[in-house]
């Protein structure tokens, strides 16, 4: 199946339990610093996510990639006997290959393999709802597999015979797929930079209406979409799992102590190697958090990945150009941290970065503890950042609204 090694139907399962495509996770510690999860953890969750159950788990360290097999024929072989032990459906690795390596290890291993690319962009596929996001799924889809074509498609190996004949129907059968492939680029492109200008035109009347713009960012399943709809009474989609919600949502929050209304907005959320094709196919979407007046970073405060995840988050925020936007630090889930865990104060303040200090508040959105705070910070800065007038007007209509 092309740019899908595994078949990934959205079902609800436990991370290694329940039905599914039974899958050997399989994960590489490399020497070059990047961020590496031994319990493979939330690749397993991406896993479920997918609607995959994972059935074995291995690790590797390595000090670089192997240029054929990623892994090493000694480790691809010790795979090998893991699928057939486990009777495994398929192999997922915890970072992105390369055509030539997925190839090679299909040949090796016997089975399909996936990457943590194809992973994600699969679940961005089964999530998205609205219109603009299936636009951007696909776009990030097409642009992945535009690399993958001559190695995915045994109807396009090429073909020789004939006096003077230099390739045959396969051949053909490739350009044509690439152009194919390509016009479709080309005609997503253009209909997201439709939808761009559009999100501009909204955006712009925003700003002449003086409107507060808040944006909800942060690691996904951090809670943005259960906090959302506790601030706003929302009714937006939210569950327990990876990616739950794709589309931006905005709604109007009044904020008492400001006397002004803001926009809150929930956004999808970042995930450690967030595939670069997919930053830059919800660019349209990701503008919400670079254009906001303020954010508020939702972290899980009970996640043992917490530090972790903050820097990811820093680092899309930096990709997108939103790094130099105020940000609010929001610990989510203080009801599931242990007694002696439990902050001394619902808020505080903590320095990100040297010389920058950002206020930090501790929630739970599913409780409601700590959001009279959290709304009394939001208050803080939209009244700082509105012209006295403004505010005085503002609060004034709504007098007269309640009146």
């Amino acid at each position: 199946m092309p740019g899908n090694a595994l078949s990934h139907a959205p079902q609800p399962s436990a991370a290694d339990q329940g039905d599914g495509t039974r899958a050997v996770l399989v994960g590489v510690e490399l020497g070059d610093g990047t961020p590496f999860d031994p319990t493979l953890d939330e690749l397993a969750l991406l896993a479920a996510s997918a609607g995959d159950r994972a059935v074995a788990r291995v690790t590797a360290r390595r000090r670089a990639p192997d240029a054929a097999l990623f892994v090493g024929s000694g480790k691809a072989d010790e795979i090998r006997a893991l699928v057939s032990e486990t009777s495994a459906d398929g192999v997922i690795f915890d970072q992105a290959l390369s055509p030539a390596q997925q190839r090679n290890l299909e040949r090796h291993l016997g089975v399909p393999v996936a990457d943590r690319t194809s992973l994600i962009i699969d679940i961005f596929g089964d999530r998205a709802q609205s219109h603009e996001g299936k636009l951007q799924v696909e776009l990030a889809r097409l642009q992945y597999l535009s690399t993958r074509l001559v190695r995915r498609w045994s109807h396009l190996e090429r073909q020789r015979g004939g006096i003077g004949t230099r390739g045959g129907p396969g051949e053909a059968q490739i350009e044509l797929d690439r152009r194919m492939i390509g016009e479709r680029i080309k005609q997503l492109k253009a209909r997201l930079e439709k939808v761009k200008r559009q999100r501009g035109t909204q955006r712009r009347a925003r700003e002449r209406r003086g409107t507060f713009k808040v944006s909800l960012v942060g690691y996904t399943n951090a809670g943005k979409s259960t906090l959302f709809n506790a601030m706003v009474k929302a009714r937006a989609y939210a569950a327990d799992q990876l990616f739950a919600t794709l589309d931006t949502t905005t709604r109007s929050l009044w904020l008492q102590d400001a006397g002004r209304s803001v926009s809150l907005s929930d956004t999808v959320g970042f995930i450690r190697d967030l595939p670069h094709r997919l930053v830059e196919a919800f660019e349209a979407t990701l503008r919400e958090a670079a254009d906001a007046d303020l954010l508020l970073h939702v972290c899980d405060a009970a996640s043992p990945q917490l530090a972790v995840q903050q820097s990811e988050v820093d680092r899309v925020l930096e990709e997108i150009g939103a790094a130099g936007v105020p940000q609010i630090l929001v610990l989510n889930k203080r009801d599931l941290l242990e007694p002696t865990r439990q902050p001394r104060a619902d808020v505080d303040a903590v320095e990100r970065h040297p010389g920058v200090v950002c206020p930090r508040v501790f929630v739970s959105a599913r409780t409601g503890q700590g959001l009279d705070a959290l709304r009394r910070l939001i208050a803080d800065a939209a009244a700082s950042s509105a012209p006295p007038d403004a505010e005085r007007a503002a609060a004034a209509i709504h007098s007269t609204a309640v009146s």
